[in-house]
């Protein structure tokens, strides 16, 4: 298990719940929220982190904003890239991210995820 370097997004995170955001070890999501905004965020755990936002403890954002949903959710291989690629979605334009989310591959495993 590698050393947590404190992260806002998460807590230190154990061996089985790293293992859980396979096969990257980190994630960069958006959500689409309840009124139609969208929320990019990143974490290594992205069940947990889901699960925080949809109970409204994630965000003071999507707190507000509730229902949410995952609309695109991306494996990147480390935190680092992670943070990069955070960066650069919220500086898209929201035609932009719509059209991320449209032509993105998706999380295989999450087939709930409504279009």
């Amino acid at each position: 298990m590698r050393p947590h370097r404190g992260s806002s997004h998460d807590d230190a995170t154990s061996t089985a719940e790293h293992r859980a955001g396979r096969p990257g070890d980190a994630w960069v999501y958006l959500l689409r929220c309840a009124d139609g905004s969208l929320y990019c965020g990143w974490t290594v755990d992205l069940d947990r982190r889901l699960e925080a936002h949809s109970a409204g403890r994630a965000s003071r954002f999507t707190r507000s904003r509730l229902p949410v949903e995952l609309a695109l959710a991306l494996a990147m291989p480390d935190r680092g890239a992670a943070r990069r690629e955070e960066a650069r979605i919220k500086a898209l334009s929201r035609a932009d991210k719509l059209a991320l989310i449209a032509t993105a591959p998706h999380r295989p495993d999450n087939p709930g995820r409504s279009r």
